[in-house]
């Protein structure tokens, strides 16, 4: 429970929880960028184990934000939810004449990001308001043009009439 600079993001991390990191991504893919009470039936309604502690996070961090923002649940979206590797516990397993293999017991930490969509609505008209976003020099897309000419251009990257990522020399 940690609150970041912006004052409009808070998260919730489970950690060593035991469950495969790959088994867990497949359930975070769905409710990412969702918003907080269509991830509750999403989870419900999924017949994944992983679901569940998603949930616990999910329900964790939506109280987080309630608790140190204020804001309404309605509010509430997930701006990043990401699933790491933990540690792997390894266990033996006793087999025949004396033998022994080994067993690896997975482990992941899910971290979950929550928004509130009306702080940040607020935070975005505010930017705009501002001196600092009509500087010129500031915005990187805006570039001078040579010669003479004192107005600036907008330059589009075109990813489809370039030759996109292959046609770097």
């Amino acid at each position: 429970m940690v609150i970041k600079e912006n004052k409009t993001e808070v998260y919730a991390l489970g950690q060593h929880i035991s469950m495969s990191v790959h088994k867990a991504r497949r359930v975070i893919d769905q409710i990412r960028g969702r918003s907080y009470e269509e991830t509750l039936m999403i989870l419900e309604l999924m017949p994944y184990r992983a679901c569940y502690p998603i949930f616990k996070v999910v329900y964790s961090a939506a109280a987080n934000a309630s608790y140190i923002l204020g804001s309404n649940e309605t509010n509430l979206f997930i701006s990043k939810a990401e699933v790491n590797e933990g540690t792997t516990m390894k266990r033996l397993k006793l087999r025949a004449r004396g033998r022994s293999y080994r067993i690896k017991k997975p482990t992941c930490h899910i971290t979950i990001v929550m928004k509130d969509i009306s702080i940040s609505e607020y935070e975005e008209t505010f930017w705009f308001k501002t001196k600092k976003f009509l500087e010129i020099d500031s915005i990187p897309w805006l570039k001078k043009t040579k010669g003479k000419n004192k107005y600036r251009t907008i330059e589009y990257y075109d990813m489809y009439n370039n030759g996109g990522a292959w046609d770097k020399k």
